[in-house]
């Protein structure tokens, strides 16, 4: 796969190929790229569930893929820029008649959220390990925008996520606004789980798409 920087390629999903009754577009977190283990499993979990994914790239993560140079994330108006331009491309490709989610894994699933939060022409979010604060500082906390997002939301939450752990959430519950939050019982950020638990990361992934499919429906998308 060749990801250019100027223009993006989507990496889709059987589901969305088909013709999907309703799409996440999903973004990458900051250290990995779209076709990550992670967002592999991910995907397939998802497409298993019905459904579709679209994965893209961000333009240092695009760069990194040509050059094997690893950068920092852009800056966030050029992270919710290419965010905005693959959103308004899977729109032209599917319809307006199809609903349109947008999320993604940790960084990914930020931008998502903030998109959302500035009227982005989307039905719904869902996060994969949202960053509340760097790990070490839960003094800096990124929700500030979330009572500004209109649309259903959800956050799959690992509950050894080092960027947001179960009593730092219940402490903060106001800030939230109405995004729900499902816990992933022994997940870390990439939702590993330790290894006496008797479940594996592609169990908590699996859980995580199932829990993803039943909040869609939830929210009444037609037909799922």
């Amino acid at each position: 796969m060749n990801l250019k920087v100027v223009e993006v390629e989507l990496i889709k999903t059987n589901c969305y190929v088909s013709g999907p009754d309703v799409v996440l577009v999903l973004a990458h977190g900051a250290g990995a790229p779209a076709d990550s283990d992670f967002m592999e499993l991910l995907a397939a979990a998802l497409d298993e569930e019905g459904v579709a994914v679209v994965r893209f790239e961000f333009p240092y993560m695009q760069k990194r893929r040509e050059d094997g140079r690893k950068r920092p994330p852009d800056r966030q108006p050029v992270l919710l820029d290419c965010f905005s331009g693959t959103l308004a491309q899977v729109r032209e490709e599917v319809g307006e008649s199809v609903p349109i989610w947008i999320g993604g894994k940790s960084m990914g699933g930020r931008m998502a959220s903030i998109l959302a939060s500035i009227s982005a022409p989307v039905d719904g979010v869902v996060c994969y390990g949202y960053p509340f604060h760097p790990p070490g500082k839960p003094d800096r906390w990124r929700v500030d925008h979330f009572p500004r997002i209109h649309c259903p939301m959800l956050i799959l939450q690992g509950t050894r996520d080092p960027f947001g752990k179960p009593g730092e959430l219940e402490a903060r519950q106001p800030e939230l606004g109405g995004c729900s939050i499902t816990w992933l019982d022994g997940g870390n950020h990439d939702f590993k789980p330790l290894a006496r638990s008797g479940q594996s990361q592609d169990d908590l992934i699996r859980e995580a798409a199932r829990q993803t499919r039943l909040f869609i429906r939830q929210a009444r998308v037609p037909d799922l």
